[in-house]
Order: C-alpha cells, then sequence, then structure tokens
C-alpha cells in the first residue's frame, strides 16, 4: 500500500487553493489564519526543509535601528514600533511594499520619506516563487523567527501586515482592512485615521471575522513589551489598488494614491500612539 505523508497531501490542496480567478494579474489567493492548510510548521521548519533555497524560492529582509545610550546620567529611549510583513513578495502581495512604506521607506528606492514622522525598524518573510508561494505560508502564531522575535520583544510596537478576500473581511466595500491586535488603544487610532483617509474598514473583535483579529499571544505582533500590537488584513481588492503593475518585479515603482492613504493613515496612527502615556516603560 503506497503511504502518502501529510505534507504531500497538503502541498496538494495548497496548490488547489490558489488556483482560480486572476484579479489585477495575480491570483486572488485566500489567506489562512489557521494553520490547517500550512506545509510548514513554523518558520524554522521551512528553513530546514528549503535549506540553500534563500533568495530563490524565500527572503527575509529587516532592518534595526541604531540605538545608543553611553551617557550615566541620562536615559535614552529604546524601540518604540516595529512593521511587520509576516507573508510578504507572492504570498500575501503588496504587504512587502506596505511594510517599507509604514516602515517610512519608499518600497522601490528605499529612500526615507520626508513626511514628518520618522522611521521605524521592520522584519519581512517573502515568497520569491513565480508561482505556488501559497506554500511558504507561515501561520503567524507559528513564526518563530529568532529576529522576528526578538524585534518583537524589544519593541513596545508592532503593526503586521496580511492579505484576506474581501468574502473573509465581510465588509460592503471588497476594497477594506480588517483592524486587529490586542493593542484596542493602537486599533481605535487606526479605525480613526481609515475613516479619515476613506479607507473602509472593519473591528477584528466583530465575531464573524474573529479569525483575522490577530489577538492570539503568540502572534508576533503581540509579541511586545507591552504584549499587545496591531494586526491588518488587506482584502485582495483593496491591495490591487495600490499598485498599477500588481506584479512582485512592478509593485514597488506603481504605488497609486490609494497605497499612499493607506500608509499616511498608519504612519499618523503610530505617530499618536507613540506619544501616549501608556506606551511609557521605565
Amino acid at each position: 500500500m503506497t503511504q502518502t505523508s501529510r505534507r504531500t497531501v497538503l502541498a496538494a490542496l495548497a496548490t488547489a487553493a490558489v488556483s482560480g480567478p486572476l484579479l489585477g494579474g495575480v491570483a486572488a489567493a485566500p489567506a489562512y489564519a489557521t494553520d490547517e492548510f500550512d506545509l510548514y510548521t513554523s518558520n524554522t521548519d521551512l528553513y530546514t526543509e528549503l535549506a540553500g533555497k534563500e533568495g530563490t524560492d524565500f527572503a527575509r529582509r529587516y532592518k534595526r535601528h541604531e540605538y545608543l545610550d553611553s551617557s550615566l546620567a541620562e536615559r535614552y529611549p529604546y524601540n518604540r514600533t516595529t512593521i511587520m510583513a509576516m507573508h510578504g513578495g507572492g504570498i500575501e502581495t503588496g504587504t512587502s511594499e506596505l511594510c517599507l512604506g509604514i516602515a517610512g521607506y519608499h518600497p522601490a528606492t528605499l529612500a526615507p520619506l520626508q513626511d514628518g514622522y520618522g522611521s521605524h525598524d521592520y522584519w519581512m518573510f517573502e515568497g520569491l516563487r513565480s508561482s505556488n508561494n501559497r506554500e511558504l505560508h507561515v501561520t503567524a502564531k507559528n513564526n518563530d523567527d529568532r529576529v522576528a522575535l526578538s524585534m518583537a520583544a524589544g519593541s513596545l510596537n508592532v503593526l503586521s501586515l496580511h492579505g484576506c478576500t474581501a468574502a473573509q473581511a465581510g465588509t460592503a466595500d471588497p476594497r477594506a482592512v480588517v483592524v486587529g491586535g490586542l493593542n484596542e488603544r493602537f486599533k481605535t487610532l487606526l479605525k480613526a485615521e481609515f475613516g479619515k483617509a476613506g479607507i473602509a474598514w472593519r473591528d477584528g473583535n466583530d465575531p464573524e471575522v474573529r479569525d483575522l483579529a490577530g489577538i492570539n499571544p503568540d502572534n508576533p505582533c503581540n509579541r511586545t513589551m507591552l504584549g499587545k500590537g496591531g494586526q491588518l488584513e488587506l482584502t485582495t481588492e483593496l491591495r490591487a489598488a495600490m499598485f498599477s503593475v500588481n506584479t512582485r518585479a512592478g509593485r514597488a515603482g506603481s504605488t497609486t494614491e490609494v497605497y499612499d492613504r493607506f500608509v499616511r493613515a498608519c504612519r499618523a496612527a503610530i505617530a499618536t500612539l507613540e506619544k501616549d502615556a501608556d506606551q511609557v516603560i521605565l
């Protein structure tokens, strides 16, 4: 009798899941909030199984800004906010470019933005394949990348970016974002800024979208100094509207005003959050 491994079965399911209608030139692949369809149990498992394929199948990019305290008499601040895209590149398209933009960098040139909001640390995992990037998806709560976790643990706040479908978001406007995470104050600020920017949103606390809520304490967005952070699930339609050339090679250099409004809203919310008194640890 032929034995079939769990990984073989999941590979077939994952491939079937992403075959479907195209939107903006890319497959409108669904996002998964559970690990039911994941091929790999963790990032470490993926790195082990795909040893030697970093740079061809997947990539990791991050930036940590220098913080220095050489004074005996004064205290200097620690890192406040880190931006993350755990399923960037071809996995949940558009989240890599958003990660860079919200962190304060142009996604094509990496030049710092001159909007007065400064810059933030960032970390991202990206699928680089021409197809079947869904196989590289590791559910957030299973992300054990040591750099990602150390960056989250060393920050007061994390904003994590993900992709979902309009059906999963369940909003009247297919171009929408589900606002989640355990930091309710941050969520309030994000929703207010999205409202000003004309971006449809839904609260992750709504029972119908709890799978997208980002409330698991093991999710890196919540593994901060304060034990809470923010997570955004953007619909395929919203992400597609952010780029005039919606391909991995074309997105970074073809951002639209929708992208600009979304990035500005997130950066404004972060700036307000970082001024809050409850964001201070002595």
